[in-house]
């Protein structure tokens, strides 16, 4: 049997997927409403194998145990404590982090 994690959302990570709607509702509000549809789908699923997913390759810089799933243009940057998946941010996958994404 798969081991169940709890997914916890950061207010951060909402506020990222508010962002990311809105973007892409400028063009269409109904494709940008399935695309965030699809997105939280795929962070539910992080409650089973989270650590699944590759650790970030910043790791090294931050001094960090981030781990990222990869989900269209956009990387869903989350951390593994105990049974719970905590999604710390939804950034676009050519941006790098640092610090103050984390603030």
């Amino acid at each position: 049997m798969k081991s169940r994690y709890r997914v916890e959302i950061t207010t951060v990570a909402e506020r990222d997927i508010e962002e990311i709607w809105e973007y892409i509702s400028q063009d269409n509000a109904e494709r940008a409403t399935a695309s965030i549809f699809d997105l939280e789908k795929s962070i539910a699923g992080l409650s089973t194998l989270p650590l699944r997913c590759s650790l970030v390759p910043e790791n090294e810089i931050l001094g960090t145990a981030y781990r990222h799933l990869l989900y269209g243009n956009y990387r869903i940057i989350f951390r593994v404590f105990g049974s719970k998946a905590i999604i710390l941010r939804v950034v676009h996958k050519g941006r790098l982090l640092d610090t103050r994404f984390f603030c």
